[in-house]
């Protein structure tokens, strides 16, 4: 086996975690994530992709299992929400700190759409608004008949 890859700053963290598991580490922590568990999903997809810059990992499979991973989790969190909706969020919110307070009162609990996930983030799913058209507040004419 080559040498480990030296990580710069904080990444070199993870790593171990890319040494030992490599491709299924990435594919994990990024499906975690995304379906709503706090985890270094994009940060060992950053790790990952210095590796594969390294030669230790192929570039091509660590962005289809990133991708895959995502779209996965994604759906996951979306059924999670669709089907337990706000009783399992107060049953099992607890376990990962969330409870009542932090939910708006009488609202159910929803789930969003994977572009709407991340404040400020607009993916290609959802292009900007258009303009809206002012509105005209005289009357329209009535054509003349007698023409």
């Amino acid at each position: 086996m080559s040498q480990p890859v030296q990580l710069p700053g904080f990444l070199d963290t993870l790593a171990p975690l890319l040494d030992h598991w490599g491709y299924l580490a990435v594919g994990l922590l990024i499906f975690v994530e995304d379906f709503g568990v706090p985890a270094p999903g994009e940060t060992v997809l950053i790790a990952a992709s210095v590796y594969a810059g390294a030669g230790r990992l192929n570039i091509v499979a660590v962005g289809v299992i990133g991708f895959a991973a995502a779209v996965l989790g994604d759906n996951v969190g979306y059924a999670i929400g669709r089907i337990g909706g706000r009783a399992l969020v107060l049953r099992f919110g607890r376990y990962v700190l969330l409870t009542e307070e932090h939910l708006y009162p009488g609202q159910p609990v929803r789930p969003l759409p994977a572009s709407r996930r991340r404040a400020g983030h607009r993916g290609a799913d959802r292009p900007a608004p258009a303009p809206a058209r002012p509105r005209c507040r005289s009357r329209r004419r009535k054509p003349d008949r007698d023409r």
